[in-house]
Formats: C-alpha cells, structure tokens, sequence
C-alpha cells in the first residue's frame, strides 16, 4: 500500500533551523566546531562589510552594523543550517544609488520596506516562484554587478582625486579618465600589494584569511613608511566601539511612495541572493533548506537592521561556503560570527582607523573577480542563441541601464523562450499516418481492428495531441485541427499524452468542438486525465457535445457506432 504524504504544516515550513538542529540534540562537542567556523566567517566578513559599505556610498560601520545584527537574526530565524546573513556585494549599486537620492534615512526606510516585502513573500509561501529565475539572468546581473563594483573602486584603487564621481558607467570612466593626472603613486602601490598578498595566501596557505591578512600587512606598511594614503581614520574619523541605540528613520507617506521601486528592487535581489546561497550550502552539504523559512528570517532581518544603523541584509554565499568548509553544525556558528564581529567592534575599533581606503579596494577588486563568473558566461554564450540573449541583455542593461531593468527584462525574455521552446514540443496527429503509427507500436497486435477501420472508414478521423497544451501551443494545434480538410461525422480527439491544459487549449478544443456540432459532427475525447478534464469540463466541452472515454480504443469504437447512426451512451 502507498504511503500518503501529508501537506506541510506550518511548524514544517516555518520552523527555524536552529530549533531543528536543538532538537537534534546540540553537545558540547558540536560547539567547538561552531566556534571556529564562527570566528573564521567573522575573520572574512570583517574587511568586506567595511569595504562593501564603503563602496555603498555609507560609513563602514554600517557594515558591521548590518553582519552583527542582520547576520545574527538571519542565523537565529533561518531555513538554512548553515546561511550567513550580512552585507552583499550585490547590494552596492542599488545602495549607493538609493543613497545618490534619498540620503542615509531614505536607505534605511526602503531596507525595512524590503524587509517587510519579504516577510510577506515568505508567509505566503512564495519562495518558490524566486528559484525560477533563469540561470542566464542570475550569470547575467551578476557579472553585470562585478564590472560596476569594479568600476566604482578604480578611484581608491588609483588613489583619485575627483570632486563628483558620476553614477553611470561611461560618464564615470570618462570622469575617471580625466582625473587620471592625480593619481596617487602609494595609493596604487598599496592596492596591487594588497591584491598579490590575497592571491599568495590563497595559493601558498588557502585555508588562511587572505582578506584580513592583505588589509593588515597593507595597514602596517602605510603607518611604518607614513605612506600618503587615504585611511579610514582620514576620512570617516574611525568607527564607534559600540552598537548604536535602535531608533526609526524618518516615515513618511511620499517618501515611501519614492522608495517603493528602491525597495522592490531590494526585495527583488534578496530574495533570489539569500536562496541562491541557501542552495549552494545545499549543494555542499546534502542538506536542504525551507524556502520561506529563511525569507521570513531574511525580512525580520532587513526591519530590525536598519534600526540599529546597519544597511540591506542577505544571504552572502562566499561567507556561507566558508562556513561550511570551516566545519559549521549549524546556525550558532552564524550567530557566533556576528558575536565575534561584535567584540572587534568593542575592542579593536580604533584599529580600523588605520585601514588604507584603497587596501579595501582590493579586497573588492578580487571579489569582483570572483564574482563575475567568467567560465559561466563563456559557456552560455557558446550555450544557443537563447540563453545567449537572455544573457547578454541582462548584462548589457545591468551595466548601461539599471539593475532592476536587467533581471525584468531577462526574465521576460527567458519566459517567452521558453514558452516558445515548450510549444515546439507539442505534436498533433491525425488521420491515417496516426493509424499506421499506432499498428507499428502495438506489439500484440490488439489495436488492429479500429487501424483498419480508421484507415478505410473516411466518417472518423482519430486526432492524437501529446505535450503541454497551453496557450503557446493553442495557436498550432488549432490550426491543424483547422486543416482536417474531410467533412468525416466524427472526431475521437486523444487527450491521453497530454499531461498540462490551460484555458487556452480548453478554449482552442471548445471553439473546435462548436464548427464540428454545426457540421453535423460527433466529438469523442479520450485518455484525458482528471485535471485535464476538468479545465475542459469548466470551459463548456462537455456532453452531450462531446463523449469521454477512458481510452483511445473505446473512443474509435463509439466514434464508428456513431458514423453508422448508431445510438451512442452519453
């Protein structure tokens, strides 16, 4: 006897992973690998959450801010056991953009904006729908993203003097390329040691943190050589030793109007990046996540960070895998890292004054290395012409355009490839080669009296479709059915190889339906399963218009009874 499945129920879909892994039974021995993963995450996320809100347009304390808090809640409330939640460099340019218009405040109402978004998605249970985005897209925006990071750290990295940096890809080089006369010699020096550093260590001592070892060499080198180098100190004053007290940004009703594109594009691309990295620990580990768990966590995340100053909160996928080969059992390693993060903030603070503004620059240069998956990219523009599109206009509209206009435009271009592809797939026979065809596959020969019939009886003409009947596919079947050019007194219409109908197809075989009653025509359907007859009993193709049969071979026999003017059972 087959076992029932039983529909989820909400504690299964919605409880965190951290009570999971309680439950489980959590021992001291499993703490001690916590604790190493937790500080080697923190060692990594140290150096980025400064530099990615640098680059944001933001103080790097928000930074930390948002991995001590965000990272912590993320790990706290999650659908992943092994997700580290903090800033992501996949968020600079809608930050620093969102910044460009609305100042700090207005970025901190758009985060919990997002964060409540995302609460809601997650509640509704539609996380799912975020993991169809095409692979093409996620390639797409995501070197699109790694060439303007890029491009937005070419001024550390040359140490530039520049009074306005434009936003826009061409007027920023163009900028960039007229202020090239102030390049700062030391600037540049310390960023090309800092990048050979981080690619040394990764090749001599992989399992070192080569982020956090290039900004400290290239620290202690600017302060013993008094290097004329732009630092933390020098333009930001520090960062506080302490968290700041929650408070709520400005809120009003036209700002969150003007927020609202700002704020869906927050949500837009948290979503997809925090169940990205979910999948990939996923991958890793043979695990598997709860989807609107971890968007749930994700939005508690993004409504309580900003009240505490930190920027937008996600799912960061080069910080989870390195809390997976660090050894991580579970969500304390993720909250350990923000507590870790938390104590460089109440007793290292003053060090970070020290930090060559165009070291973090390298940090981000490698990163946007990483980033712009350059294998994928080659491989899907080589992949069909399709996917090549798809790609490309991502990419093309994320660098000149905009990021949200990217993932829309990809997404829609992918969705119609695809609705295109599917209905390729759709086949329509009829008549007699569908006869022979059917002679040839029956081995015992069993079909072979209604073959006969159908290939010398011109009153009933057999229509086999298989595939996805939908609305891609509605025009072609129709058309064929169209084309039947005899005037036979029945059809017998075999639904048995089509697992999908839509309203479309329904209406295609309703308006197929009426021309055959007003000729005088008799219509069988056959095979169709139950969802398929239902959509078509809900769009009138129904009896006493059309006769069901289970299978194709009672369909053929009514279908003859009826050609010689026999009664037939409706």
């Amino acid at each position: 006897m087959a076992a029932q499945t039983r529909e989820a129920s909400f504690a299964d879909l919605y409880t965190p992973k951290l009570v999971t892994v309680l439950r489980e039974g959590y021992r001291l021995a499993d703490l001690k690998p916590d604790i190493v993963a937790g500080l080697t995450v923190a060692i990594v996320a140290l150096p980025l959450s400064m530099a990615i809100a640098i680059a944001s347009g933001v103080t790097p304390d928000r930074g930390l801010y948002a991995s001590i808090v965000g990272g912590f809640i993320v790990s706290a409330l999650g659908g992943s056991r092994f997700q580290i939640g903090g800033p992501a460099g996949a968020f600079i340019v809608l930050v620093a953009a969102t910044v460009a218009r609305h100042g700090v405040d207005g970025l901190m109402l758009a985060t919990m904006m997002s964060g409540v978004f995302l609460l809601l998605i997650g509640l509704l249970r539609l996380g799912t729908f975020i993991k169809y985005l095409p692979y093409p897209v996620t390639v797409g925006f995501t070197s699109g993203i790694a060439v303007i990071i890029f491009s937005s750290q070419i001024k550390d990295l040359f140490g530039l003097t520049l009074d306005h940096e434009p936003g826009p890809l061409l007027p920023k080089l163009e900028a960039l390329a007229g202020a090239m006369p102030t390049l700062n010699p030391a600037a540049l020096g310390v960023a090309l040691g800092s990048i050979a550093v981080i690619i040394a260590v990764r090749r001599l001592r992989p399992h070192w943190p080569a982020f956090l070892i290039a900004v400290a060499v290239a620290s202690v080198a600017a302060l013993l050589l008094h290097l004329p180098v732009e630092t933390i100190g020098t333009r930001f004053g520090g960062i506080p030793q302490s968290l700041p007290l929650p408070h709520l940004p400005p809120i009003s009703l036209d700002l969150m109007v003007d927020l609202l594109p700002d704020a869906i594009a927050f949500t837009l691309l948290g979503g997809i990046e925090s169940l990205l990295s979910a999948v990939v620990a996923d991958s890793m580990t043979g695990r598997r996540h709860r989807s609107n768990s971890e968007l749930v966590a994700q939005g508690v995340a993004n409504i309580v960070t900003p009240l505490f100053g930190g920027i937008c909160v996600t799912g960061t996928i080069a910080r989870t895998a390195t809390n997976v080969r660090a050894g991580a059992r579970g969500p304390i390693a993720g909250m350990l890292h923000s507590a870790f993060l938390l104590v460089f903030i109440l007793v290292a603070a003053p060090l970070a004054s020290y930090i060559p503004l165009s070291a973090l620059a390298a940090v981000l240069a490698v990163v946007c290395w990483n980033m712009a998956e350059k294998h994928q990219f080659a491989t899907l523009v080589r992949a069909s012409w399709g996917d090549a599109l798809v790609l490309l206009a991502t990419f093309l509209l994320v660098v000149f355009r905009d990021l949200t206009e990217g993932i829309l435009a990809g997404f829609i271009i992918g969705t119609l490839l695809f609705v295109h592809r599917m209905a390729q797939t759709v086949e329509i026979e009829s008549g007699r080669p569908l006869a022979q065809a059917d002679l040839a596959d029956a081995p015992d020969g069993a079909r072979e009296r209604y073959d006969t019939a159908v290939a010398t009886d011109e009153d009933v003409v057999l229509c086999r479709i298989s595939g996805a009947f939908f609305f891609g596919a509605a025009a072609s079947v129709g058309a064929v059915l169209d084309r039947i050019g005899a005037h036979p007194k029945a059809y017998v219409i075999d639904f048995a190889a089509v697992p999908i109908l839509d309203s479309t197809g329904a209406a295609t075989v309703e308006g197929f339906v009426g021309k055959a009653r007003r000729a005088g025509a008799r219509v069988f359907v056959s095979g169709a399963r139950p969802s398929v007859r239902r959509v078509l009993l809900a769009h009138g193709v129904r009896m006493p218009e059309v006769v069901f049969e289970n299978d194709a071979e009672t369909a053929l026999a009514a279908a003859h009874a009826a050609a010689r003017g026999e009664a037939v059972a409706t």
